[in-house]
């Protein structure tokens, strides 16, 4: 059923295809009895029957070729709408998982599993529509004539076909795990293309580009073994079907010319040849149904893996939402005795007691170690993890009865690791919010400080970005990701170390910026220098994963010795 989901929108083509083929296969199975009559009818000198017979020949050649073109027509079709809609809900699967969801599976196999498995998918479905009545269809037809054509070298197939069974059966189960282990080793190899194109700067920086081709080699060798491995199976199937179809010929000539020659048995030269044509196409038929199941040894493998991915249940969703329509008013955030950890089974807590209180359009600093939770905190006011005690609200209202949409429309996160996606400048500012008007843009871009190398460009705002937005600089990356978080107008915003690579003077200008124009806008501001938050309302000091101060810069100066320490460190460092 969990696939009959794909087949359904697109029956037509699913019915019509095989419907196709059975034309071609009646077809098949009649044309070796109209060429037997010829061959008779020569024999004999009976040319007038041999007209009409062949006219009868080329009518069902005609009539075998529109069905095969009908056939391929529409099971590509049903193939490839089949592949485009299950691709769709993968991807969709994907994109409603939470970070958790997604460190199950690596993004390397997510990308296979989204291209590759639905292409094997896809391939095998095809190969179905046309063999799955073709193959049967060929093999039973063509057993009937034999057997009506000759009892008794009928026999022969009584031996071959068993044998051949026997074959295919051990090929499949050999083949299966093998296809299985070969996706894996997919994976692996994208994976380190995916890190290495990712990274090239780093890899260039450092010079280790022997290095990672030697990695890539290894993966590539691996990938190709494991590839090796499971087509040498279907290597080995080749020879052994064709050496069976050769000897069961070699017998039916043997036996059959016997019969032909023998006056008493009514057997002519043109049945000895449809009988051989016959066999052929019976073992053919076998052939066929072989490659089948080859072919679904590998999808079944794919397909083993895409249901991993749809059956992969979401651990953050809102349907169990209270209020799914409510939006963010004011912004005002507390966190109430909240721990939490990465792995469930593991003891140790990223947080742990944190109980912390930020008023609505209040500017709030977060400084502590490297480590010490900071951005995990702020990860939980937007739900990309969830607690696993106490609670998180806004407005007074837990995150969890928040539909995602309406809580996460209400935030604007500048994350640690700046993102910028393939296209121009403007394509990335307008995911902000994709219906702000040219002014509202440029005016998110200024408050940002982004405005004047934009305009500095000679495409200004059409300026096309590479992937990640390799072609700016790490400053330049970091204010568009800032308009584009202030194009959202949120009710609460929060920059994750946004301005590390941004020197202080810009710094300064853009809090500046966020006085002025998102006065009623609760901002969090997480930090390594003391300047980017000194200026704060409150600051919050944090060290391995709890709470030790908070205050404003001149109260934690006299009361927290941590913030103390990090002040003296600072300080000292600008002065040497």
């Amino acid at each position: 059923m969990r696939w009959f989901k794909y087949v359904k929108p697109h029956l037509p083509f699913f019915i019509c295809g095989p419907l196709c083929m059975i034309i071609e296969v009646i077809g098949e199975v009649l044309m070796p009895r109209y060429l037997a009559e010829v061959i008779n009818n020569a024999a004999s000198n009976s040319p007038l029957f041999s007209v009409g017979v062949a006219a009868k020949m080329v009518l069902t050649a005609i009539l075998m070729m529109a069905g095969g073109i009908g056939g391929a027509y529409f099971g590509a079709k049903a193939a490839v709408n089949f592949a485009g809609d299950l691709r769709g809900d993968v991807y969709r699967r994907i994109q409603s998982y939470s970070f958790a969801n997604m460190e199950r599976f690596s993004s390397a196999s997510l990308v296979t599993r989204t291209t590759n498995d639905v292409v094997q998918l896809q391939n095998f479905i095809n190969m179905m529509l046309r063999m799955c009545l073709r193959a049967p269809g060929m093999m039973i037809g063509a057993l009937i004539m034999a057997i009506r054509l000759s009892r008794s070298l009928s026999a022969v197939l009584a031996v071959s076909i068993p044998l051949l069974l026997v074959v295919i059966l051990l090929l499949i189960r050999i083949s299966f795990p093998r296809f299985t282990r070969m996706q894996k080793k997919v994976d692996a190899l994208n994976a380190r293309v995916q890190e290495n194109v990712t990274n090239i700067r780093v890899v260039k920086s450092f010079v280790r580009e022997e290095y990672e081709y030697d990695r890539f080699s290894e993966a590539n060798a691996d990938l190709k073994q494991s590839g090796l491995s499971a087509l040498r199976v279907m290597v080995f199937m080749s020879p052994i079907m064709t050496l069976v179809m050769n000897l069961t010929v070699i017998a039916v000539i043997a036996f059959g010319s016997g019969q032909v020659l023998d006056t008493s048995v009514d057997f002519a030269y043109g049945d000895l040849s449809a009988f051989i044509t016959y066999v052929t196409q019976i073992l053919t038929s076998l052939m066929m149904i072989t490659m089948m199941l080859m072919t679904s040894s590998r999808a079944l493998a794919s397909a083993k893996r895409i249901r991993e991915v749809l059956t992969e249940e979401p651990e953050i969703s809102d349907v169990n939402a209270a209020y799914p329509e409510k939006k963010i008013e004011t912004g005002r955030i507390e966190f109430k005795n909240v721990s939490f950890r990465y792995y469930k089974n593991s003891p140790e807590r990223v947080l742990s007691d944190v109980d912390l209180t930020i008023p609505a359009g209040a500017v709030v600093g977060i400084i502590g170690s490297t480590g010490c939770g900071k951005s995990t905190l702020v990860s939980l006011i937007d739900r990309l993890y969830d607690v696993d005690e106490g609670e998180v609200l806004i407005d007074g209202v837990n995150v969890r009865d928040y539909s995602l949409k309406n809580l996460r429309d209400g935030i604007g996160m500048v994350l640690q690791n700046n993102v910028l996606f393939s296209g121009t400048i403007r394509d990335n500012l307008l995911w902000g919010d994709q219906n702000a008007s040219e002014d509202e843009m440029r005016r998110a871009a200024e408050s940002a400080q982004a405005d004047k190398f934009v305009t500095s460009f000679a495409d200004g705002y059409d300026t096309a970005l590479g992937q990640g937005g390799s072609n700016v600089s790490g400053g330049q990356k970091q204010r568009l990701c800032i308009a584009r978080a202030l194009l959202k107008k949120p009710k609460i915003l929060i920059l994750d170390d946004s301005t590390s690579a941004v020197d202080t003077a810009t710094e300064a200008e853009i809090r500046r910026a966020f006085r002025e124009e998102l006065a009623s806008t609760t901002k969090i501001v997480i930090a390594q220098r003391i300047g980017s938050v000194k200026d704060a309302d409150m600051i919050v000091v944090m060290n391995d994963g709890k709470i030790s101060g908070i205050g404003t810069h001149r109260e934690l100066l006299r009361s927290n010795v941590e913030y103390l320490e990090i002040y003296r460190s600072q300080t000292d460092r600008e002065e040497a």
